[in-house]
């Protein structure tokens, strides 16, 4: 027997395995890069974050490499980079995805895509799409008159103008025009006033319209924008309306005015099931127009086709359930199946793919400009006379130091520790506590706290104790970054859209702090509240500590649709300097940079509030002047303070640091 409790208790004593070495593919898994990458983006052999624009490509672009030359050129921070071949990539893999689906259907017709510039008008990634996609004939969409404006100069040799949204007298008169130059302009109606307007402008102007009509499906749609579609959406008109519309197109022997037929379940549709759904009730619409001897050649099935962010698989509004060839296929096969069941022509398929296209596209890099945690003070003297609750905080430190204890002894000290914390406080609040008192007691505090957590994460309780939750919220990090989450992440802030964010070297290390990412406005809301990672706890990110006068960048990946165009000027942070680079084999580093576009300056920023450089420079000189004859400063100190005033017109609106 006495053998038989040796050998178990040998048993017993055998270590742990160690754990296993810190790598590249644990940091991937850890950001979940697979996950929204979408094979763009990847880890290199260096732990740097790294982007190609072909799966398995060996031209690879490293991001420290890039930022490397920003900083060589003072482009300044924080830097929007803009990949243009993951761009003309994206275009060209959404139209070989409907290129195959059309091929192995056997689909009698092709596919034709626009790209709504409300997702990022900026001018050069509308160029960038449009040439991208010139052997597909890809066009635009628009939804107001200044994109109308805008686009139509881009326009032209058989591609699409989808237009869409609320059109004034001015825009349609302006679409009329452009279809009799020839362009292929649609303006697509959303209620029957509209077509009303347009059909009498097309009678002043003696010509015949040809239009478009966004219908409103029973069909509701899926994730977080699923009142875009449904019988109460404020979109499209209704099928009574559809039907009066198509009487007076007859009444008037304009059978073929009616052009495309349109719907839109949302963006970021979640369920493929739900899109067929859809697409199989608006192809019925079209085959019964068919058979009446309505000339609809197209079917748009709108926006919506998904990115995913990395939230999950379809687990939440961030989640997707389908790729794009099964979304491609999912079009093409629910309209060839209405379409042979009713012998009737397909019709040209048509979407509005805009999240999909340019998310990937864009990287903001944000350096860190330091870090606040509660315990980055531990060390200090302690009072000549310490108080009681010094001198138990110490002895807790002190035991703590000596041995760890076990669980439920690490939890009586994590107590003991905030009974005297509170008990300080109080005494302090009364005037009984002395300030340097309450600082040793804060040091000690949490320096216990820092000495039990180690040990409770190690004990993996089941269940977890509320107080390790709360031990790992108070010791998560703040990082302070050169950014404004409302100008450059303001899905974040308005509707909490997940962005993958993570560092983009040191990936070969462990991360082994938890932070919260801050930006530098003075709102409590300027900062990132969830994460992308494998960790069941969202509520920080992954981070590693700074080192001395190395700078530590964060890349916020995903944030090139919608983002651009609709930041916000909180505190009056504006637009950030972007760098728009391209691969190539031949240059240094497997890239070179297109373009720079410098970053919104102080003066800009504050013209768009109506304050001006010469009103401001008069008050300010004034004001100086003031000062010097009161004899505050001397003559050559105030102009040096007036020059240091004016030198700031010109500078970011950012640190200028980085």
């Amino acid at each position: 027997m006495a053998k038989s409790r040796s050998s178990a208790a040998a048993r017993e004593e055998v270590p742990p395995p160690a754990p296993e070495p810190w790598s590249i593919e644990r940091s991937a898994e850890l950001y979940r890069i697979d996950a929204w990458g979408e094979g763009f983006f990847f880890i290199n052999e260096q732990g740097h974050a790294s982007v190609r624009h072909l799966p398995d490509d060996d031209v690879a672009i490293d991001l420290v490499e890039v930022v490397a030359e920003i900083r060589r050129r003072n482009a300044g921070f924080p830097v929007l980079i803009r990949f243009q071949d993951v761009l003309r990539a994206r275009v060209r893999r959404l139209n070989e995805a409907f290129a195959a689906a059309v091929a192995e259907a056997g689909y009698g017709n092709v596919y034709q895509g626009v790209y709504p510039i409300k997702v990022n008008q900026m001018h050069e990634v509308v160029e960038e799409v449009l040439d991208a996609g010139r052997p597909w004939g890809m066009g635009l969409e628009c939804g107001s008159k200044a994109e109308l404006v805008a686009s139509l100069p881009h326009i032209d040799n058989g591609r699409l103008l989808l237009c869409n949204g609320v059109k004034d007298r001015s825009m349609l008169q302006l679409i009329l025009s452009a279809q009799q130059l020839g362009q292929k302009v649609l303006p697509i109606v959303e209620k029957y006033s509209e077509f009303e307007q347009l059909i009498a402008l097309a009678d002043a102007a003696g010509v015949k319209p040809r239009l478009a009509a966004r219908i409103r499906l029973a069909t509701q749609g899926s994730g977080r924008w699923f009142e875009s579609a449904g019988a109460r959406s404020k979109f499209g008109i209704a099928i009574p309306e559809l039907m009066r519309m198509v009487q007076e197109l007859e009444r008037r022997d304009c059978r073929d005015g009616l052009q495309l037929l349109h719907f839109h379940l949302g963006s970021q549709i979640a369920d493929i099931q739900v899109l067929k759904k859809a697409v199989t009730e608006a192809c019925q619409v079209y085959v019964n127009l068919v058979k009446q001897g309505i000339g609809v050649t197209h079917l748009d099935v709108g926006g919506g086709l998904g990115v995913n962010y990395g939230a999950g698989y379809a687990r939440d509004e961030d989640g997707i359930n389908y790729g794009l060839q099964e979304y491609a296929n999912a079009v093409v096969y629910a309209v060839k199946d209405v379409c042979d069941a009713r012998e009737v022509p397909p019709p040209v398929l048509v979407s509005e793919s805009g999240r999909a296209i340019t998310a990937h596209h864009s990287v903001l890099v944000v350096p860190v400009l330091g870090t606040h945690h509660p315990d980055q003070q531990l060390d200090g003297e302690l009072p000549d006379k310490p108080h009681k609750t010094v001198k138990g905080l110490k002895r807790i430190l002190d035991g703590l130091r000596r041995r760890p204890g076990k669980p439920e002894e690490l939890l009586e000290a994590y107590h003991d520790a905030k009974d005297l914390r509170n008990e300080a406080d109080q005494r302090f609040s009364f005037g009984d506590l002395a300030l340097d008192q309450l600082a040793a007691v804060q040091r000690l505090y949490w320096a216990v706290c820092r000495e039990i957590l180690p040990g409770l994460r190690a004990a993996e309780l089941d269940p977890v104790p509320s107080e390790l939750a709360e031990l790992e919220e108070r010791l998560t990090d703040l990082y302070l970054c050169n950014f404004s989450v409302f100008q450059s992440m303001l899905d974040h802030w308005a509707i909490g859209q997940g962005f993958p964010i993570m560092p983009i070297d040191r990936l070969e290390e462990n991360p082994v702090r938890r932070g919260v990412v801050v930006d530098l406005t003075c709102d409590s809301d300027g900062k990132v509240s969830n994460y992308i990672s494998a960790l069941d706890d969202k509520s920080f990110l992954p981070v590693h500590a700074l080192q001395p006068e190395v700078p530590y960048y964060l890349g916020v990946f995903l944030v090139g649709a919608y983002q651009d165009i609709m930041g916000d000027t909180h505190n009056l942070f504006g637009r950030v300097p972007e760098v728009h680079v391209y691969a190539d084999a031949e240059e240094p580093g497997n890239f070179w940079i297109e373009k720079q576009i410098p970053g919104m300056t102080v003066n800009e920023m504050l013209a768009q509030v109506q304050y001006f450089p010469n009103e401001l420079s008069r008050r300010m000189s004034e004001l100086v002047r003031r000062k010097i004859d009161a004899g505050q400063v001397r003559p050559s100190v105030g102009m040096q303070i007036l020059d240091q005033y004016m030198a700031c017109f010109g500078e970011t609106t950012y640190c200028n640091a980085g």
